[in-house]
């Protein structure tokens, strides 16, 4: 192949290589470089471990739990009220600052003489035995009807007892207005199952602004926030059962006339705020309990003890019984659900979850046991039928729905009516042949945390309503005028919280 013929410059630029290839072969570059690469290659391939320092342990400090007087079941530290506060009024338990210490979730049995709080439990705790025995024993078809019509209403109007929870509207006359607006009494019939006869009972308007609270009816029961009352379902002995959010049950025989007791009698059974108390027509001397703590204890009056019926990981809320049947509890359990417990057998027959929410309070139909209304969190209250209920079939003859939470649903003494209280200030009136009727009443419902949940209660017939108000008084709501007509029972602040009250 002939040779191209160069140019000047590439001859120029192929002496210019030539040129610097000798330079950098004089200079040794190029042994160098490669004596650097091997030993840098070289120590790359070696390791060094250096010894890393002992970790020493840290010293950690315990962690320390914090946990509230009411979750570890003891009293609450607090004097309360002075001890000079009695000095008002002539009832006053001689035994509510001392509570015996007790383990938390007693698995058995609790003898009334251990879970008394008080001195001289002994003498105390026999009298209350002796009590409720004679109440249970006695018959009320022998009590006159005069008698109990003095007891209804005392000379001035107002109301001297408030033993009529068992009354049943039969009728009640229309009220005749004159030209002049004014108003005439109220003639009715009411019959009361704890007796055997008819009370003819008159009553007009102003009897409500005649009510009054005196102090005798007025006592200090329990420490701490009372959650439950229940009166003893008899004519012959003013007697109440109430419960605290410290476990406690008291006891007050409102007509002792024991000069060395005051006639209040002080129990702790359970560790939690009582739920409900059950005092059954027919069998007062076995009184039931439910607590948050997931028991539910039988005082049995015959054997003084309290005995466990039921326990379980869950809350319980409610507790409440049939009219008619004194063998079976039913009691509201966890969120929404429902029990029904065989006392015979000690077994639960039944369980529903009716509602979403937790079961605030479980009433019956006086007129049909099998008429069953629950009120719940989950902002409803529910009338159901036991008779069509079964574990794959659950639905309601009538749902009220509120804006929020329902405290209490109760049917009136006739059965005819419903009345329920709910967060929303709202209390609804539910009424008709198939409670088709509703009407809603506004009312401060909003207690906050510390006050215990305001509850609409029926008087001893479907006149009136009555309920509690921010303003340490009661209200009394009509369901005819269906608004409110009157505020009552104005009283020292005070008492509002820790007192059993009697007038209304």
């Amino acid at each position: 192949m002939a040779s191209q013929k160069l140019t000047d410059y590439e001859r120029q630029r192929l002496e210019n290589i030539k040129r610097n290839a000798e330079m950098v072969a004089a200079l040794k570059l190029h042994s160098k470089a490669a004596t650097l690469s091997a030993a840098t290659a070289k120590r790359h391939r070696m390791k060094t471990f250096k010894a890393s320092p002992e970790k020493k342990p840290k010293t950690e400090t315990p962690i320390v739990i914090r946990r509230s007087l009411r979750t570890r079941g003891m009293p609450p530290d607090s004097k309360g009220l002075p001890d000079d506060f009695s000095d008002n009024f002539d009832k006053t338990p001689k035994s509510v600052s001392v509570i015996k210490p007790q383990s938390p979730r007693v698995l058995g049995p609790i003898s009334m003489g251990d879970a008394f709080s008080g001195d001289d439990e002994t003498e105390s705790n026999k009298m209350l035995v002796g009590t409720i025995l004679s109440i249970a024993k006695e018959t009320q078809v022998g009590v006159s009807v005069k008698d109990v019509k003095d007891e209804i209403f005392s000379d001035k109007g107002a109301l001297g007892s408030c033993k009529s929870e068992g009354f049943e509207s039969l009728g009640t006359e229309k009220v005749d207005e004159s030209l002049s607006g004014k108003r005439k009494l109220v003639k009715g019939v009411v019959k009361n199952e704890y007796l055997d006869g008819l009370v003819k009972i008159e009553k007009s308007d102003q009897w409500l602004e005649s009510l009054d609270l005196k102090p005798e009816n007025v006592a200090r029961l329990l420490p701490g926030r009372i959650m439950v009352v229940k009166f003893f379902p008899c004519s012959s002995v003013r007697m109440i059962a109430a419960g605290n959010k410290f476990g406690n049950i008291a006891f007050w025989n409102v007509d002792s006339n024991n000069k060395k007791e005051d006639g209040i009698y002080l129990y702790r059974p359970h560790t939690g705020p009582i739920s409900g108390i059950l005092i059954h027509q027919h069998s007062m001397s076995k009184i039931y309990s439910s607590c948050y703590d997931g028991f539910i204890r039988l005082m049995d009056a015959e054997k003084e003890v309290f005995d466990l019926v039921h326990s379980c990981d869950d809350t319980i809320f409610s507790l409440s019984q049939q009219p008619n049947n004194s063998e079976t509890l039913y009691f509201a359990e966890g969120r929404g659900g429902l029990k029904v417990w065989d006392i015979r057998t000690g077994k639960s027959s039944r369980n529903w979850m009716l509602h979403e929410d937790r079961i605030n309070t479980i009433n019956f139909n006086s007129q049909n046991p099998n008429i069953m209304a629950t009120s719940s969190t989950d902002g409803t209250a529910c009338i159901w039928d036991l008779r069509s209920m079964s574990a794959h079939k659950l639905k309601t003859l009538k749902t009220v729905s509120h804006s929020r939470a329902v405290h209490s649903a109760y049917f009136s003494p006739s059965g005819s009516s419903l009345a329920t209280t709910s967060l929303d200030n709202k209390v609804g009136i539910i009424s008709g042949v198939n409670f088709e009727d509703a009407c809603m009443i506004y009312h401060d419902n909003w207690t906050g945390r510390w006050l215990s949940s305001f509850r609409g209660i029926w008087g001893w017939d479907d006149s009136y309503i009555f309920i509690g108000n921010m303003k340490r008084g009661v209200d009394v709501i009509s369901p005819s005028q269906k608004r409110r007509v009157q505020k009552c029972l104005q009283f020292h602040a005070d008492l509002m919280r820790t007192h059993i009250k009697l007038g209304c």
